[in-house]
């Protein structure tokens, strides 16, 4: 188990185009930079410039990966192999991601850091048994390696010891392509290769139903404006939809591409996951962050690939449960460019 006491460090994934930085704490993305249309680099992710922040709770999973279940737990209650189990609830009346101390704040292993052309690093955490209500000891592992000159891939695996758990890994970084101290997202593009959402209720939970976004403000089938019809979905948007699972690159379906006009940064977004959460930082209100930079509403987006939100209390979504013998396996591909 990672010793509590350790610090928190940064480390610099570099490979002379592009230049990120990570955190143990939390496998968090500190800031990302890539080059626009004239080579200038930006940092087009939201943080802090210090450890505190995150580590206090001051920050709403900036650049982090959640778990051990990401996502809503309805009422933070589940049943598995005939016992109950129930959560803190962090975000009345629900669990999310993870609970009160998930795995966005603590200290993770560093087990593997490479330099070079295709930097890498390997995080690992071993969660213990009960550790935020979860059955069972769960081996961890995130590594972060820059595979080309602007791209970046995530993979995450996750091996129950000894009892059956739901593990829902997610990477919560928030992105703005434009640079994370730019404004608002709202004149950004956006396509998501998913027809159909999961619809909630009041207390952001699904109900169960799949539904087509055709026709609606959620139907981003084709590239459109995210500022084009968000005042028709009340905050903004904060759905999961599920991919289509089309167009395949090293093994994983493309799940969304963001455009920013003005800088021409793209990025593309590949996953294994069967959904994703789209979320247009609608809570976003006035945190200070990197380089006092104020981030306000709608300042970055998320995208989420995940397991679908409550799915261990819905039988008629995806499994989220692991055995004992299995793996729980997350890739996701960031390929930036600029077009």
């Amino acid at each position: 188990m990672a010793d509590q006491t350790q610090k928190p460090e940064l480390f610099e994934l570099n490979n002379g185009t592009m230049k990120v930085n990570v955190t143990n704490l939390g496998g968090i993305i500190t800031s990302l930079s890539v080059p626009d249309k004239n080579g200038n680099l930006a940092d087009v992710v939201l943080g802090f410039d210090t450890f505190e922040p995150y580590a206090n709770g001051l920050s709403p999973y900036f650049g982090a990966i959640v778990g051990r279940v990401a996502n809503r737990i309805k009422e933070g209650k589940f049943t598995l192999d005939g016992a109950e189990y129930s959560l803190h609830v962090n975000n009345p009346p629900n669990s999310l991601h993870g609970g009160l101390k998930g795995f966005d704040k603590v200290i993770w292993e560093v087990t593997d850091y490479k330099k070079g052309e295709n930097p890498s690093i390997t995080f690992k955490y071993h969660s213990h048994d009960g550790e935020e209500g979860y059955p069972g000891i769960l081996s961890v592992t995130a590594t972060y390696t820059l595979t080309s000159s602007t791209t970046m891939r995530l993979d995450m695996e996750a091996t129950p010891e000894n009892k059956t758990t739901p593990v829902n890994l997610a990477q919560h970084t928030y992105w703005n392509l434009a640079g994370h101290n730019s404004g608002n997202i709202l004149d950004q593009y956006i396509q998501i290769w998913g027809s159909h959402i999961t619809p909630v209720d009041e207390n952001l939970i699904p109900t169960g139903e799949i539904k087509p976004v055709e026709g609606t403000p959620f139907d981003f089938t084709t590239e459109k404006k995210i500022g084009e019809s968000i005042h028709e979905v009340g905050l903004g948007y904060d759905h999961n939809y599920v991919l289509d699972g089309v167009e395949e690159k090293s093994g994983l379906k493309h799940a969304a591409k963001v455009r920013d006009p003005a800088s021409s940064r793209v990025l593309n977004l590949w996953t294994n996951a069967p959904g994703m959460q789209f979320y247009s930082g609608n809570y976003l209100n006035g945190i200070v962050g990197k380089g006092g930079a104020v981030y306000g509403k709608h300042w970055a987006l998320c995208l989420e690939t995940q397991g679908f939100p409550n799915a261990i209390n819905q039988p008629n979504f995806p499994s989220v449960v692991v055995k004992p013998g299995e793996k729980y396996k997350h890739s996701m591909l960031f390929e930036f460019s600029v077009e």
